[in-house]
């Protein structure tokens, strides 16, 4: 997972505040290791595991069954119906605390994470810091989050209701793709300072600065 460096607050921040020279938009930009444990794809997973030993041990021949009786309790033993029911439950519980123990390894669990789980807890978690930092801050409501979750390396840009009613949000696409694309080479700091500038660009065109535009959110990169 890239890491962000003084260097790259400082040229995050210097391209926030180069942005708001030129609108009365106000910037806030939000950095994050990850957006969610993911500790339920882990159990769902295990849970899975554990349903197919049922299943997998229906479809085991009458022969090898015999063999493993044989075995375990002699020639001409069988086993009760009590210990075939113990048996199951312990090779059920053995299968889901082994997945449940593999998917503690953070890139693995990352790796059997749905694409569209990733999005949907990425974008729940920037609209959460949305609500709790921009969203009515500011007095013409000129906010806007650009908000990247590493570990996922998924973006979010979201803006307060007078810049939402001008841009359309596949405006924001390209500074996304710019971000996006740099945090996959291991630049988080150039890629949020490239998203800066895009959308700068667009709230210049659509909030020209007036004389009186008091600096209402913090200008530096936020790194949870």
């Amino acid at each position: 997972m890239a890491r962000l460096s003084r260097e790259d607050h400082d040229l995050v921040t210097a391209a926030v505040t180069a942005a708001e020279r030129n609108s009365d938009g106000e910037i806030i930009v939000v950095a994050a290791p990850r957006s969610d444990a993911y500790h339920d794809v882990a159990l769902h997973y295990a849970l899975l595991a554990m349903l197919v030993v049922p299943a997998l041990l229906a479809l085991l021949p009458q022969s090898f069954i015999d063999r493993v009786s044989a075995w375990l309790l002699g020639w001409n033993a069988e086993f009760s119906r009590g210990a075939l029911m113990l048996a199951l439950f312990v090779l059920m519980t053995v299968v889901f605390l082994v997945v449940r123990l593999l998917l503690a390894h953070m890139p693995l669990r990352m790796a059997l994470t749905p694409g569209r789980t990733k999005s949907r807890r990425v974008h729940r978690r920037a609209v959460e810091l949305f609500r709790a930092g921009c969203e009515l801050k500011t007095r013409g409501r000129t906010g806007i989050v650009i908000y990247l979750s590493l570990l996922e390396r998924r973006a979010e840009i979201l803006a307060d209701r007078a810049i939402a009613e001008q841009v359309e949000p596949d405006v924001w696409g390209d500074a996304m793709a710019d971000l996006v694309d740099e945090v996959k080479v291991g630049r988080p700091g150039p890629g949020l300072a490239k998203a800066v500038e895009r959308v700068g660009a667009v709230l210049a065109r659509i909030l020209p600065p007036k004389g009186d535009n008091p600096n209402e959110l913090p200008d530096r990169l936020v790194e949870l």
